[in-house]
């Protein structure tokens, strides 16, 4: 449930749609990780529980299963970032806001629109109204964090590899055909 930040929700956020942005970056999360799917979904309910009607509670789960890493690729990405520049969303909901895209640019035109639009952002931490700096401060923080996440996991994980493969345990599936 989210606590903080309500106050900020108006009349005129909940006269426009509420955005429900779900998204994994792999078809195998999907699969194997459904309990994250299911609390994205159960977004709507919280949207819906903050004022929002039913009928103006907007899913766009077109990007699961797609990587956050290149916002063109994704399409619900694009017509969700579409709709806020129409002035159509009142906010936006994800689990964690600042994982709407990994690319710093493209987290960063989100919050943009979001703030010539007068669209929320909310997520489990909070409501943040890009009007007020030290909201647009922290997400952006959270949003480079999540970039430098991505460019450490990354690391990390080609590290093991060569490792592995240097011992002579390097082992992966045959590509299929």
């Amino acid at each position: 449930m989210i606590v903080n930040g309500t106050s900020k929700i108006t009349a005129s956020h909940r006269s426009r749609t509420a955005a429900i942005y779900l998204r994994q970056s792999t078809l195998v999360q999907v699969r194997d990780n459904t309990e994250s799917t299911l609390r994205q979904y159960a977004l709507g309910d919280e949207a819906v529980a903050l004022g929002w009607d039913r009928e103006d509670v907007m899913v766009i789960d077109a990007d699961l299963g797609v990587s956050g890493k290149f916002g063109q690729a994704r399409e619900g990405f694009r017509d969700l970032v579409a709709k806020v520049c129409l002035g159509e969303v009142g906010a936006i909901f994800g689990l964690e806001v600042s994982r709407l895209a990994r690319s710093s640019a493209d987290f960063a035109r989100l919050l943009e629109l979001a703030r010539l639009t007068d669209a929320l952002l909310i997520d489990a931490d909070g409501v943040y109204d890009l009007t007020n700096i030290n909201d647009r401060l922290l997400l952006g923080l959270k949003g480079s964090m999540s970039e430098a996440e991505l460019h450490i996991l990354s690391g990390r994980l080609q590290g093991a590899k060569r490792v592995a493969a240097e011992r002579g345990e390097l082992r992966f599936p045959l590509p299929v055909g």
